[in-house]
């Protein structure tokens, strides 16, 4: 679906009992009736809480403006509907962010509680914006909505966004648009008007219109000449000289913006759905009038149970949220998937976002940090890390209580950020236990931070972020693991045996007894500068070793990728 860009830059009372607001929608400024006062019962909008299974999850509910237990029709399957891009250019930032986030919440519903999650999305591939970049590029809609499709697919792959059970085009589903809207003027809900176009009659369905948001604010589009309503909305659209159309009961034309949704919605879960999601922005107009036809058609009181909806991204000290006019569609060239999910999971899904050097700093330095962790734990775990006695019963029971913590705030709408936060001090109290020591005192725990490892592992693989990098890579990276590896070991025999010691004695000045000091031998000193050079230098190239004691680790890091030894 498009993401509309609104800023309201005006607004002018009216004797009539609305107001003008004035709107840059996309860089194109409209105009719009808001109502001046709330026309709508809360009475006639009261959300009906489901019957079915329980999750144990709480959710924000669009539809209710708070916290709801996640109540889905059929135990543990969830019915899921999400609005896809309008494809007419590269996806960019804000898309990404929306699409991530989503991602993120399908995967802890499906891999921590265990919910299978049957997920459709529409690929918007007909509209006014793909008909104009068409005709400005000299090419065929279809050949460019192709085009675009088959990149934002590419896009989503790079993110490690799940793709959805089904992909559903607009353009394959006219037939069924247009018996949809059949039957919502056979119920009485829609109306032809002499230029051939089909609107639905907001009239009709009294005070229910505005289930998802207060109408004192936008209730409709000025322009269209022949509507009844200022809120009714375009079904279908009179076909205009040079663009697409399709045969229908009205004429030529083809349909409108709302109306695919509702449609491939009810024909894949048909009179009853659990969770709608897009962008906050598409909760007026689109997803109010997604509800309005789509209960018209079915003639149902609550079609979709659940709509949550994620915050804007914003660039930082901007109140303007990204849109393609910025160009910012470039960004999987600078952050790797495992950052960019990163960024993502530090704010609530459904907060605005800021995109600042600051956040993506911060999220490329949480992830450093556990990349670390998970390194130092191995090298540990291995026997190449040598540290003091570990409190083994103390992490155990951190484990335990981290676990818990991150559950919890899951279930709580969500909440990543607070999960992040509860991974993370369990990171730290295991560094803080990872201290080198040149001389060991003591049993080993490895098995605490196998436990610890394989933890964070499985929880960031729930939300997609993966430490083990099973990417596929080049023959050439196998070889070069093993030079590396070969070269490493060469090294720390060097280093070990440069760091011998000889005994010196010397004279105390006291007693005049002599004491034996230990020194490394002066002819070796060389070496040991030329090991430390060799770690310097092959640090930029992305192979990097760290000294422990006499032992060395090893990891290399090259094109968002890491590998270790």
């Amino acid at each position: 679906m498009r993401l509309p860009l609104a800023l309201l830059t005006d607004v002018r009372l009216l004797n009539s009992g609305f107001r003008i607001g004035h709107w840059i929608h996309n860089g194109v400024t409209k105009t719009s009736l808001l109502s001046s006062c709330n026309i709508c019962s809360r009475a006639e909008r009261k959300w009906i809480k489901p019957v079915g299974f329980d999750t144990g999850v709480k959710t924000y509910n669009s539809l209710t403006k708070q916290k709801e237990p996640l109540v889905l029709a059929q135990e543990r399957i969830a019915t899921w509907y999400s609005c896809g891009p309008t494809v007419y250019d590269h996806a960019h930032l804000g898309h990404a962010c929306s699409y991530v986030r989503f991602d993120i919440l399908q995967r802890i519903l499906s891999r921590l509680f265990e919910i299978n999650v049957i997920h459709v999305m529409v690929i918007t591939d007909i509209d006014d914006k793909i008909i104009q970049r068409s005709l400005e590029q000299n090419i065929s809609p279809t050949v460019l909505a192709r085009m675009h499709e088959e990149e934002f697919k590419r896009d989503m792959q790079a993110l490690r966004v799940l793709p959805p059970a089904v992909y559903m085009r607009v353009t394959d589903n006219i037939p069924q648009i247009v018996a949809f809207i059949e039957r919502i003027i056979g119920n009485g809900h829609g109306y032809v008007t002499s230029q051939g176009n089909v609107y639905f009659d907001t009239q009709s369905i009294g005070n229910r219109y505005g289930k998802l948001v207060n109408l004192g604010g936008i209730v409709g589009e000025l322009g269209a000449q022949d509507k009844r309503d200022p809120r009714d909305f375009a079904l279908w659209k009179a076909s205009k000289p040079h663009e697409p159309h399709w045969e229908s009961p009205w004429g030529q034309g083809r349909p409108g913006w709302h109306i695919e949704c509702s449609t491939i919605a009810s024909s894949v879960f048909g009179s009853q759905l659990d969770i709608h999601s897009g962008g906050i922005d598409l909760a007026f107009p689109h997803h109010e009038n997604e509800i309005a036809q789509s209960e018209a058609y079915h003639q149902c009181e609550q079609w979709g149970n659940y709509f949550l909806h994620s915050g804007h991204l914003h660039l930082k000290g901007s109140v303007e949220k990204m849109s393609k006019s910025l160009k910012n569609y470039d960004f999987l060239e600078s952050y790797t998937a495992n950052e960019f999910r990163l960024f993502c999971l530090l704010t609530r899904y459904r907060s605005a976002i800021d995109y600042s050097d600051a956040s993506t700093n911060e999220a490329r330095s949480t992830l450093s940090t556990i990349s670390a962790f998970c390194h130092n734990a191995q090298a540990y775990m291995q026997g190449h890390l040598l540290c003091q006695p570990i409190e083994e019963g103390i992490l155990w029971e951190r484990l335990s209580a981290t676990q818990s913590s991150v559950r919890k705030a899951l279930a709580d709408d969500f909440d990543t950020p607070k999960a992040v936060g509860a991974i993370m001090s369990l990171i730290h109290h295991g560094n803080c236990q990872l201290q080198p020591a040149t001389k060991v005192d003591g049993p080993r725990c490895p098995a605490v931070f196998g436990a610890m490892l394989s933890y964070v592992r499985e929880i960031l693989g729930v939300f997609g972020v993966d430490l083990l990098d099973r990417k596929e890579v080049h023959d050439s990276s196998g070889v070069l693991n093993n030079v590396v590896e070969e070269l490493v070991h060469f090294r720390s025999k060097v280093r070990k045996f440069a760091l011998s010691v000889g005994d010196q004695a010397s004279q105390n000045p006291q007693t005049g007894s002599e004491i034996q000091k230990r020194h490394p031998q002066p002819d070796r000193v060389p070496l040991l500068k030329a090991c430390d050079a060799l770690r310097n230098n092959l640090a930029p190239l992305g192979v990097h070793i760290k000294d422990r004691g006499t032992n060395s680790t090893w990891e290399i890091t090259r094109g968002g990728e890491t590998r270790k030894n």
